[in-house]
């Protein structure tokens, strides 16, 4: 047979829709999901890597490569057969000081979720049935519980690796972005968390946008991120075991209020400044307040949302989808 008529043949199952290298989706297995959501709890040694790649403006300069590390610890803080609340905190091995860091909650076939819209605000949006069927939402929120953002997709099982996807969605700058710039103002991510032998892996493909008032954008770079969580039994976490223990109490009250103005639309929008400080120290004090041994009374918690959350919608809008 001639070598031309062998690529022929070859083509054939790709002109046909891929029937012999593609497979049929594996139904959704919520029990199996689950294990992979909380195989994530754990003592780990964490490396934080970002790598801006397609240059997308006329004229713009690609950013130095952003390195960190730290050691961190998650705490499995809900697990209920539809919701797993998992809490992360950061330990200083030499001076065991202890900061609370990011939270995941992560919901099966979510109704509802936020997506950051603007400036400093979140708006609560129904998912559509058809993306929310068989995939879990995977919502991230800031040190003091205040939130950034969603994404929905299904968790992966083929080949024996556990990997979940999410949908395209909105963020605000990370920490690491806006204290150094403030030349864009979102975003645009896919994130792709896999449980990999000795930890897990978080992997994030990012558009830099500049969002407008009136509905506009422009894009700026995109940014692979890669970070990194190997287990370690080499760091000391009874700090953050003994800080936890003693103000859980305090900050599933204040997860209690975020919910609360979370649970519907509008949604909310945070009166302080991009870096939310004037929230995180009122909060992050009563909570060294509480393990100190002092009781925080509810309308104190009630005083700083009331000064620095509002329904969103009721400020000025300063970046629209």
């Amino acid at each position: 047979m001639k070598p031309e008529t062998l690529f022929k043949l070859a083509l054939v199952p790709l002109l046909c829709g891929g029937a012999a290298v593609a497979s049929e989706p594996l139904p959704p297995d919520p029990a199996r999901d689950r294990e992979a959501i909380l195989a994530m709890q754990g003592e780990y040694k964490v490396s934080f890597a970002f790598d801006e790649t397609v240059l997308l403006a006329d004229g713009y300069e690609r950013m130095e490569p952003q390195r960190s590390g730290g050691s961190e610890v998650v705490y499995v803080v809900e697990d209920s057969p539809g919701r797993i609340v998992l809490q992360h905190l950061l330990v200083d091995p030499r001076s065991g000081h202890v900061t609370k860091h990011w939270r995941q909650d992560w919901t099966w076939e979510a109704p509802r979720r936020f997506e950051f819209t603007a400036d400093q605000t979140w708006e609560v949006r129904d998912i559509p049935a058809e993306v929310t069927a068989g995939a879990w939402t995977q919502c991230v929120y800031e040190v003091n519980d205040a939130p950034r953002y969603c994404g929905t997709g299904r968790w992966n099982h083929r080949y024996g690796v556990a990997t979940w996807t999410s949908d395209r969605t909105w963020r605000p700058l990370p920490r690491r972005e806006y204290t150094k710039r403030d030349d864009y103002n979102a975003l645009n991510v896919e994130n792709r968390h896999t449980i990999v032998p000795g930890g897990w892996t978080h992997e994030q493909d990012n558009t830099k946008v500049v969002r407008a008032a009136d509905g506009s954008s422009r894009t700026l770079a995109r940014e692979v991120g890669f970070n990194d969580y190997r287990k370690t039994s080499e760091v000391d976490f009874t700090p953050a075991r003994e800080y936890w223990e003693a103000t859980q109490d305090y900050w599933a009250r204040v997860r209690d209020r975020w919910d609360a103005l979370l649970a519907q639309p509008p949604g909310l929008r945070l009166k302080t400044g991009v870096d939310g400080m004037e929230l995180i120290i009122p909060l992050f004090e009563q909570a060294d307040r509480v393990a100190a041994g002092e009781r925080i009374e509810d309308a104190e918690i009630d005083a700083a949302f009331a000064e620095w959350v509002e329904p969103a919608g009721t400020g000025t809008r300063s970046a629209a989808r």
